[in-house]
């Protein structure tokens, strides 16, 4: 047979990058130089230095750009890079998976929850799921939605709680239940009074919302149909508390969850709660995975676990 074609028949084995090799080229973007990426690994920098090359040799194109001062990505390496990072979040599953095989929900499991649900979910559930699942090694991290969802598809988080609706192609999700968005008004303001508030009356309102990043801020406007406010006059918080304060000082009118309410954020002389028009605008609590998850299931029972309803 002609080499050539030999060569190119789909039956001939090809050199395929190593899981270590794709695992040194992660941490060399990640940490931007080779001493710092072969400290990471517990490898020598020769070693590390070696299984890179060994990685160019088999893509057929270099993946890093080397200078005096710091490591580059070529256009390759970048690609490797983000196919790198599904692939060893693919095998981190298949280990996870086979270890806790017949026993769900047990052993680590890496959970992201978004700030305005955290405070408020986790106390109240975080019991009864110990005692559902005694082997279950929750490992818990607080982060704003858009950096949860970076941290599924990386293969950082098993799970993540965050609140929809939120645009994230790639990611699946289960139904914790709905949590109604209310208005907060100052005690004796206009809007201080029984029942719904019509969404037209919150328009000409001064607003002060969580800074930009918080899902929650997005959801409420759109809920009530209202542009954000702009220029430097206009105030943003960091956290549900800080909102609670800013409105018993009747510096405006603001948002909150049903679910923080129900916690008792809300339980101060200055602040009075109203729900918003007949309609009662919420967001939606969900569990939410990297689509194709070995853990799937698993985050599907969590999210029974940590129903509202």
């Amino acid at each position: 047979m002609d080499f050539a074609l030999w060569a190119a028949s789909p039956y001939v084995a090809r050199m395929l990058p190593t899981l270590r090799q794709l695992q040194y080229l992660k941490l060399l973007a990640e940490h931007g130089s080779f001493s710092r990426a072969a400290e990471a690994a517990h490898v020598s920098q020769p070693a590390l230095s070696a299984g890179v090359q060994e990685l160019e040799k088999i893509l057929g194109a270099p993946v890093v750009e080397r200078t005096r001062g710091a490591v580059i990505l070529t256009a390759v390496g970048a690609e490797a890079v983000k196919r790198a990072e599904d692939v060893l979040a693919r095998t981190e599953d298949l280990v996870e998976a086979a270890r806790n095989a017949g026993k769900p929900l047990s052993g680590r499991f890496r959970l992201g929850v978004i700030p305005t649900v955290a405070p408020f979910l986790l106390p109240r559930t975080m019991p009864g799921l110990r005692d559902r699942y005694p082997g279950l090694r929750l490992f818990l991290r607080e982060d704003l939605t858009p950096r949860l969802i970076s941290a599924l598809k990386a293969g950082q988080l098993d799970a993540a709680v965050i609140a929809l609706p939120y645009d994230a192609p790639g990611i699946d999700h289960a139904r914790i239940g709905d949590d109604e968005i209310l208005a907060a008004v100052p005690a004796g303001h206009a809007l201080d009074g029984a029942g719904p508030i019509p969404e037209g009356l919150l328009k000409s309102e001064d607003l002060i919302l969580l800074e930009d990043g918080h899902c929650l801020r997005d959801q409420a406007l759109a809920a009530v149909k209202i542009e954000a406010p702009r220029g430097e006059d206009a105030f943003a918080a960091t956290t549900l508390p800080t909102l609670v304060q800013m409105v018993s000082s009747g510096l405006g009118v603001s948002f909150l969850p049903n679910m923080a309410v129900k916690a008792g954020l809300a339980d101060h002389p200055g602040v009075v709660m109203r729900p918003i028009a007949e309609n009662a605008p919420h967001r939606e609590i969900v569990v939410a995975w990297r689509a194709g998850s070995s853990r799937a299931a698993e985050a599907r029972l969590l999210a029974e676990a940590l129903k509202l309803d």
